[in-house]
């Protein structure tokens, strides 16, 4: 691992708005240079995407920017990022998603010629090898796309470049349906690792290629897929904690290679991530119910640089459409959250410890998200001797840290999530930190049938 140290350490430091590796984007935007930034997320109501549809689906795109702008202008919004995370067809057909990216930005340097308004677009193409059964994650034509994309869109105007990747998420599901620790962490430290390598290789030389920012990863197919199981209850809410955790190391490695921030909103291992490696990150928390319910609606502001309402469909609602609606009540967090750092870093902490305290009573997927929380994991992953080391010992980190806050009246209780900690904890304490012999170990007790060994250079 290229860390090996906390760039944050304590957390009073680690706080919203403020990163030691601010980000700054083509027209001015400061992302962790002292402002939080509402992040919009949107997308089209149920409809054919073709490009014989063009015509319509370029109508939705062009009235949700052109609307969200508007109403940042009225609110006196400082800036703002605008998330184009493409539908399945827009990156199998490349040239559909390329054109809605020109479309969107030529809107954005309107309002910025005409108004001064900063707008900046996030291009998040879909992971198509996902489609694949066994997925070839190397060797797949279906990379083609996906990088056609990136590369053609960055030079459309998506500035900030990141992606949900899926490397490791043919076991990972089956581990997380069956609670299989150890297999979880084999698809997030050997499995997702070795994929992020080979990805994110690719996205930062388009990057450079291109002038625009890498920005990073998320574990969302993995990690807030438990947390969803969890929220339904077909899995303990303690599991899905710890597999959060067991995402982080795996979403480092953009960074290794060469990612800048912000990190993705749907990955709640990004505040782990800016206190390792000190870049901004974006989170979403209750503003993201229209797309999923989650335990963590508050202290996921905590520390975030800008703040999502992950996905909304182009559809009408009594005020307006629902992109725009989410635009103000983002707009409105953000600017309590601005006040805050406005007023001084002891109000920073304060409202800090409010996001927090608010919600980590109530489910282990909040209270590992506490600031204070996240530095003691953080600390414990840097200091693996490898990554499936610091998998580990970040996982162990966390299961003491619930087992401390249910001995001390800080967490609920609840009997049937008690039951999974002896066994969680000895699953992960059965895990060899050397790769091969973990991979040996693991192989015997996965379906070979579903993954293809070759694709992650094993």
């Amino acid at each position: 691992m290229k860390y090996n140290k906390l760039e944050i350490e304590s957390a009073d430091s680690l706080v919203f708005g403020t990163a030691p590796h601010p980000v700054t984007t083509s027209r001015g935007l400061v992302i962790g240079g002292g402002k939080v930034y509402p992040e919009l997320n949107f997308t089209l109501p149920p409809m054919t995407v073709s490009e014989e549809n063009m015509a319509e689906i370029s109508r939705h795109y062009r009235e949700i920017v052109t609307g969200a702008l508007d109403r940042a202008l009225h609110l006196e919004s400082p800036g703002l990022v605008l998330e184009f995370e493409t539908l399945v067809e827009m990156t199998q057909h490349p040239g559909i998603g390329i054109e809605l990216v020109k479309i969107m930005n030529d809107i954005c340097e309107d309002y910025y010629q005409k108004h001064g308004l900063i707008s900046e677009i996030r291009l998040t193409p879909n992971d198509l090898r996902e489609f694949e059964r066994p997925p070839r994650q190397r060797s797949t034509k279906l990379l083609d796309p996906m990088m056609e994309l990136f590369e053609k869109g960055a030079e459309a105007g998506g500035n900030l470049l990141s992606i949900e990747s899926t490397g490791g998420k043919e076991i990972s599901d089956d581990a997380l349906m069956m609670c299989n620790m150890k297999q979880f962490v084999f698809t997030q430290a050997v499995l997702g690792v070795r994929d992020m390598q080979m990805l994110w290789e690719k996205i930062v030389n388009v990057a450079d290629r291109t002038g625009r920012i890498p920005g990073g990863d998320t574990a969302c197919g993995f990690a807030n897929t438990a947390m969803v199981l969890a929220e339904k209850g077909y899995i303990p809410k303690t599991f899905a904690a710890i597999a959060r955790i067991a995402t982080i190391v795996r979403s480092l490695v953009a960074f290794e290679q060469g990612a800048k921030g912000p990190d993705k909103d749907c990955g709640y291992e990004g505040p782990f991530i800016k206190a390792i490696a000190g870049i901004p990150i974006s989170m979403e928390g209750k503003s993201s119910a229209c797309a999923h319910f989650s335990p963590v609606g508050n202290v996921s502001a905590a520390c975030a640089d800008l703040w999502s309402n992950e996905s909304v469909q182009n559809i009408k609602l009594l005020s307006g459409y629902a992109p725009v609606v989410s635009l103000e009540q983002l707009v409105y967090d953000t600017r309590l959250m601005n006040e805050a750092i406005r007023d001084g870093k002891s109000t920073v902490n304060k409202l800090q410890d409010l996001f927090a305290s608010s919600d980590t009573y109530y489910d282990p997927q909040a209270l590992i998200l506490a600031p204070v929380n996240v530095i003691e994991i953080s600390r414990e992953i840097v200091k693996g001797s490898n990554y499936i080391d610091a998998t580990v010992k970040g996982c162990l980190k966390g299961m003491e840290i619930i087992e401390n806050a249910l001995e001390k009246d800080l967490l609920k209780r609840d009997e049937r999530e008690e039951v999974w900690m002896d066994t969680i904890k000895e699953e992960l304490l059965s895990i060899p930190i050397e790769e091969d012999t973990f991979v040996e170990e693991i192989l015997p007790t996965i379906d070979r049938d579903k993954i293809l060994l070759e694709e992650y250079g094993l």
